[in-house]
């Protein structure tokens, strides 16, 4: 079985996911390099074991979630898409079965807002790990004055946790924001279609999604 410490440790998909980060920087995009992509691995694994699927689906999601973005090397647009040819090529030349290569492209191929469904569970798993990664050190651009609203709004991001409870009926996404550096809308009005989707694959693990900001509840 090839496995995520496999992935993690390939140093042509480390080449890629690097170039493509480099790629997004020129684009004047946050972060989507080794910290965006080992959260949302991990973040992905600690959805699906909380809600007790199998240790095999959770290490797929794993590999899913470091392989995510991989398709930014080839453009910004449709990148899902790209990432998943990618992903189809790079696997099977490791030699991994094809059903698990088939679940990790349909989940990679429907992370993205717009086109993307929450399909199987580690689609659903990737979907709200990767569109709940807000936080102040995804923001490359150190001067205040330049921000545009992505970085205003990461920047902003004091705390943000995503927890399921206990219950296993919930999953909240937990916001702490400086609203003197960006207003709880600014949020809403770059992320409400995130949201949405996420609330959709929340759903297809059984679940409600709720958003949080500030101690109030928004979604």
């Amino acid at each position: 079985m090839i496995t995520y410490e496999d992935i993690k440790n390939n140093d042509k998909i480390n080449a890629y996911i690097t170039r493509a980060d480099e790629s997004l920087r020129a684009l004047g995009y946050t972060e989507h390099s080794f910290a965006h992509v080992t959260k949302v691995a991990e973040t992905s694994a600690y959805i699906l074991r909380t809600l007790g699927y199998d240790e095999h689906t959770i290490e797929i999601s794993k590999i899913t979630g470091y392989l995510h973005d991989i398709g930014n090397l080839v453009n910004r647009v449709e990148h899902s898409q790209s990432g998943a040819v990618m992903a189809f090529r790079i696997l099977e030349n490791l030699g991994m079965p094809a059903d698990d290569v088939a679940t990790v492209v349909t989940a990679i191929g429907n992370h993205d807002e717009g086109t993307g469904v929450a399909l199987n569970p580690v689609a659903a798993a990737l979907i709200l790990a990767d569109k709940s990664d807000v936080r102040r050190t995804r923001v490359r651009n150190s001067m205040l004055s330049s921000f545009d609203i992505h970085d205003r709004v990461n920047y902003s991001v004091e705390k943000s946790v995503l927890k399921i409870n206990e219950d296993k009926t919930l999953i909240k996404l937990k916001l702490q924001i400086d609203t003197k550096i960006s207003p709880v809308m600014d949020y809403f009005e770059i992320f409400l279609g995130r949201m949405v989707m996420c609330r959709k694959a929340a759903e297809k693990l059984g679940l409600q999604f709720k958003l949080i900001i500030n101690e109030q509840q928004l979604m």
